[in-house]
């Protein structure tokens, strides 16, 4: 029998929620409804953060594990996959939000790209609240609760939080560096999501930012210490293991979803760097 992961919308995954495109609530109660939904592996259509004010456990967000502490916020963006694992005492905030929440708001429909923690980069999305913003950052989540129905003031609340966390998450030695390499790294990882089936060479990149390949490779050993031709790659396998976890999808239809000339190379490729061949990463799944 085929193992499918469901991947949820904002209603299906809440037993009782009937509002498509925003859902708040306090979590332990909203695991009372659905832990057995959330604790296996499973995707969803829509943005989702997570602010744990008590309790412990693992997350797993793409294929990696985290430990699960107090005070952290862990953000998804539409598209990936996850699994929680609590243990007894959990509470904190849930907040689900659909990707046209804000585009009636916002002119700019991109807005919410501009955050590292919606990028969809695993390691980006688990943010430690020092001691001094807590109270901020909690307070944002009770006004949230008490003003659910009202959407906009919904909306004005999570951009605040975002651009808190923003500043909170910003290393030190990010944040000394100009804003033009930092916005130019953005530029190309918000490439690479809207273009890595199709284009597939730092030098095509490089054209789309105006800037020669030296150029951004620099850029890229600089600020994260890997390759532009790493982070292409990096983000191309995890499609691939995404889309392993749908059992409908041979790997051949994978192979030829992502571009690659036969499915050959696509199983040299996804074995040189994740250590498995498709098969054997799809059967560790299950």
């Amino acid at each position: 029998m085929k193992t499918v992961i469901p991947v949820y919308n904002i209603c299906s995954i809440s037993k009782g929620h009937h509002q498509q495109d925003l859902l708040v609530e306090r979590l332990d109660h909203y695991l009372e409804k659905n832990y057995q939904k959330v604790h296996t592996q499973h995707g969803h259509d829509f943005y989702h953060l997570v602010l744990f004010t008590r309790g412990s456990g693992s997350h797993i967000i793409d294929f990696t594990s985290f430990t699960v502490q107090p005070y952290q916020l862990y953000f998804m963006a539409p598209g990936q996959v996850h699994s929680w694992h609590f243990k007894p005492g959990v509470d904190g905030y849930i907040v689900h939000f659909s990707a046209a929440f804000f585009h009636a708001f916002l002119l700019d429909h991109d807005y919410l790209d501009r955050f590292p923690f919606f990028s969809g980069e695993s390691r980006d999305q688990i943010i430690d609240i020092p001691p001094d913003s807590r109270k901020q950052i909690t307070e944002i989540f009770e006004y949230m609760l008490a003003d659910v129905i009202r959407h906009d003031m919904v909306r004005t609340l999570l951009l605040q939080l975002f651009l808190l966390t923003e500043k909170i998450a910003a290393p030190r030695a990010l944040q000394q560096v100009p804003q033009q390499k930092q916005l130019v790294l953005r530029n190309f990882r918000q490439l690479i999501n809207k273009h890595f089936r199709s284009i597939k060479l730092p030098k095509q990149y490089a054209e789309l930012l105006y800037i020669t390949p030296n150029h951004l490779n620099a850029l890229c050993q600089e600020l994260l210490g890997r390759t532009a031709g790493e982070l292409i790659r990096q983000r191309i396998l995890l499609e691939a293991k995404r889309m392993l976890t749908n059992a409908d999808m041979t790997v051949t239809q994978i192979a030829y979803d992502l571009n690659f000339q036969d499915n050959s190379y696509f199983n040299r490729f996804f074995k040189k760097y994740q250590g498995v061949t498709p098969d054997d990463f799809r059967k560790s799944l299950k």
